[in-house]
Formats: C-alpha cells, structure tokens, sequence
C-alpha cells in the first residue's frame, strides 16, 4: 500500500506543479512583475510549505535532527538537483536580479546558518533574527518589483480568479501529493533502520523539495526559466529565514556536529551555484550535469559516515 500512495503522490506533484506554474506566470504579467519575483515570493514560499510542515512539527516534537536536517538538506537538493535536472531539461538563464542580489542573500544566509549552529544550537533569540532578516529579504525583492515592472502583451493570461484557482489547486495538489511521498518514503526509510539525522538529509529532504524539483522543470520546460531558478533560489532563502526562524522561535533547535559539517558543505555549493552562474549567464547543461554527479557524491558520503 505505501508504493501505491507514493506513485499517487507523485502523479498529484507533477499534476499540481504544472497547475502552479501556468497560474503563477500568469499572475506575473497581470502584475507586470518579471517572472523571477514571482518564482522568488510566491512559488517558492508555496513548494517550501512541505518543509515548514515538516520542520516546524519536528521541531514542536523535540526532533531537532529531522527540523534542521531536513532544511540543510533540502537546500542542497535545491541547488545540486533541482537546476542540475532543469538545467539539463533547457539550460538555466541566470537574471541579472538573482546574480547580483538574491544568489548573495543566499550565500549570506548560509553563512549565517553556520555561525548560529557553530555552537551547536538555535536560541528563540536567534530565531526572531532570522525572521526579521526574512522580512528584510521581502521588501528588498518587493521593492525591486515594483521598481522594474514590464509588460509583455505577446503573451496570453488567464483572468485573475482562474490564475488564483490554478495556483490554489496546484499547490494544493503538491502540498498533498508531497506529504504523500515524504510520510511513506520515511515509514520505508525507518523500516530499514535508517537514524532520524540520515533521514531529514535524505529521505525527508529530497520527498519535500520534490515540489520545487518538479515546478521549476515544468517551469524550464515551459521556457520561463525565472521561476525555475527564482523559486531554487528564493526556496533556500525561505527555508532558512522563515522555516528554521519560526521552527526555533516555537522551540529552540539543537545542531549535531554532522549538520555543521553539512551547512559547510552548503556554502561551498552556495557559491559553486553562483560560478555557474556566471559563466555565460546560464547553467548549461554540461554544469547540470555535474550538480547531480555533486549530489549523487554528497548522499554516498552521508549515508557511508
């Protein structure tokens, strides 16, 4: 029965993501916003409520190893996997918004992450911190959009009720469809006598980043290459400042030296990211190609120590 829900889950993620992606595009030249804001603000909050569902109920559990885990872990699947697999779907254009703001906020965050962990803790204190840096991050992007609105009539819309109904029933779908995957990959993953680290690195991390992996496809397949690489981006920014922020303000989280090590590695990939990046002002599909070789390394080190 769990392989049945978990294909079930997976058919709701793919259904609901191109649901999510036509209403959100459609929702951008309404607004007259690029489509990389939209792939910054509202998907990638929308494809990272999988990982504030699980975080913040881990975290009110006392499970600090699959909150913090989870959110480290899901980053790196964003980064490596999530434009590795679109990059090799239509190679990636990097927007000059995301290269000279929204990748330094991710790299910056990162960083911040690693030194609040340093001491192998997350205080309620420093959780309020990462919340009003989330606030900031809001503003500064929100602020950009109002400032650089363009208009593109070539392009058809939806009417505003059915763009908010497509972007309510496709995220719907991928919120169900992603707890579908997660809960019954973690029963399996448990079953094989997987630890509670290994699996908010692994299991849980790569079943909630499964909307971000499968919107931004839809979106690079549809060639709307900035909510592909907005929604990676702003999904990692949001998983730091407002998951782990309101996670630890309900209850302060506890950081294992293996989640240092690993929020290490993030920044490293942070900035391997932002190389790629540049080059060329696109992630080819040979880079996508090396980002998954990176992640495929990453999990047989994870799951050898």
């Amino acid at each position: 029965m769990m392989y049945v829900l978990l294909v079930v889950g997976f058919v709701l993620l793919i259904k609901g993501a191109d649901y999510f992606v036509d209403g959100s595009s459609s929702i951008a030249r309404i607004l007259k916003v690029p489509s990389v804001v939209i792939g910054l603000t509202i998907v990638a909050a929308g494809t990272s409520a999988p990982e504030a569902a699980v975080s913040i109920t881990a975290g009110l559990a006392g499970n600090s190893d699959i909150s913090l885990g989870n959110i480290v872990g899901s980053n790196l699947f964003n980064l490596l996997m999530v434009i590795g697999i679109s990059a090799i779907t239509c190679p990636v254009v990097s927007q000059k918004e995301i290269l000279k703001r929204d990748m330094w906020w991710n790299i910056g965050v990162s960083a911040a992450l690693l030194m609040l962990i340093w001491d192998h803790k997350i205080s309620r204190i420093e959780g309020v911190i990462l919340l009003a840096l989330m606030a900031v991050y809001l503003f500064v992007v929100i602020r950009s959009a109002m400032k650089n609105r363009v208009q593109d009539d070539s392009l058809k819309c939806m009417s505003v009720p059915k763009s908010i109904l497509a972007i309510a029933l496709g995220l719907g779908a991928i919120i169900f469809g992603g707890n579908l995957v997660v809960d019954n990959a973690s029963l399996i993953a448990k079953a094989w006598g997987m630890s509670d680290t290994l699996v908010g690195l692994t299991i849980v991390a790569v079943g909630t980043s499964l909307p971000e992996l499968v919107t931004s496809i839809v979106a690079a397949k549809k060639g709307d290459s900035g909510i592909a690489l907005g929604n990676a981006v702003g999904s990692c920014i949001f998983n730091i400042l407002f998951i782990l922020g309101m996670s630890s303000v309900l209850s302060p989280i506890h950081a294992v030296t293996e989640l240092v090590i690993d929020t290490g590695i993030l920044i490293a990939v942070n900035a391997l990211m932002f190389i790629f990046a540049q080059t060329k002002k696109e992630t080819s599909r040979l880079e996508g190609i090396f980002c998954i070789a990176c992640y495929l390394a990453y999990s047989m080190y994870i799951i050898m120590r």
